[in-house]
């Protein structure tokens, strides 16, 4: 079985440069990561995660913790987080929480007796305090916490006034807008907000509806859309809180004989690759998520290597029109 020495002789670097390369300390040429990497490859080895985290107080893992893993926002979300993590050297144990407590209090506790380098959390219902105890960076995608931890969120207010703006400019005047789970408050109920300033300012009618965490976990929106459809038939524009939604508004929509775009318009939000696989494609807000997951393990670095980090970054969105607008 090959040994440190033994990667240190095949890519003639001393065994001190090789362990920085393996613990991502200090200085490091690309050319020397190439080198290490080559003879790692070479030789088959493969260091000792256990024992590199017992020699440090960290080791070269960060925690993801999601609470959906089957939601296509987060499955595209995750993918560039671990990409990201994968270049700035660390690995990634990812954690689906359910937005249970128990869970995300279990899974905390996990990445504290891993000797996690830091977090990145994409769920919303632990308690602030907790971390304040666990003395590990945090850094937050769509969740911010007034407790001086680093938050990444996009620009939610203004993809509801995009939203709003585009519905109106297309002739629409009984809008609808199908928002977040009620009575948990995150940073997209901020869509709902600049979605109302809209149709306020313009003086068109609108309906406002919340949906519910067993629809959210299950991802299953019909029913709830069919009901709201037939309550309000005159519903010409419909923005919804995703692109899940939006797809099943399509859906409830061809059960009823509703014509998309001809009769109603429909946006949706996040812009992941669901949004360009329905019929008629969806206009969509993009949501910039290869960005906030970079800029995340940027922040989730700087704090590890001891530096100060920005409390909020907030990422600009766009409008992406389809086609069923």
């Amino acid at each position: 079985m090959a040994t440190l020495k033994d990667v240190a002789r095949e890519s003639g670097l001393t065994v001190g440069t090789v362990s920085r390369v393996l613990n991502n300390r200090g200085y490091i040429s690309d050319s020397a990561r190439e080198k290490v990497d080559q003879a790692m490859k070479k030789l088959n080895y493969r260091p000792n995660e256990v024992a590199r985290s017992l020699s440090k107080s960290t080791s070269s893992t960060i925690g993801v913790i999601v609470p959906h893993i089957r939601h296509p926002y987060f499955t595209e979300m995750i993918s560039n987080l671990e990409y990201q993590a994968y270049k700035k050297g660390y690995k990634v144990l990812l954690f689906n929480s359910r937005n249970t407590v128990e869970k995300e209090r279990e899974y905390i506790e996990m990445c504290t007796g891993n000797k996690v380098a830091g977090i990145i959390l994409c769920s919303g219902t632990v308690p602030v305090e907790v971390f304040g105890q666990i003395g590990i960076p945090v850094v937050t995608i769509e969740r911010f916490l007034d407790n001086g931890m680093a938050a990444v969120e996009c620009d939610n207010r203004q993809g509801g006034i995009l939203a709003a703006e585009k519905l109106i400019s297309c002739g629409c005047r009984h809008l609808l807008h199908v928002g977040n789970i009620g009575g948990v408050f995150m940073p997209a109920d901020m869509r709902t907000e600049g979605f109302r300033e809209v149709c306020e300012r313009e003086h068109v009618p609108f309906e406002e509806l919340l949906t519910e965490e067993i629809q959210y976990d299950s991802m299953m929106y019909g029913d709830m859309l069919e009901e709201v459809l037939r309550k309000y038939p005159e519903t010409d524009g419909m923005f919804v809180n995703s692109d899940v939604i939006a797809a099943q508004t399509l859906q409830v929509c061809r059960k009823l004989h509703i014509d998309v775009p001809e009769r109603l318009k429909i946006i949706g939000f996040d812009d992941v690759f669901l949004s360009t696989l329905t019929t008629p494609q969806l206009t969509t807000i993009h949501q910039p998520i290869r960005e906030m997951a970079e800029i995340a393990l940027n922040l989730l670095h700087d704090s590890v290597s001891g530096k100060l980090v920005a409390k909020r970054t907030v990422l600009p969105v766009s409008l992406v029109e389809r086609e069923t607008t």
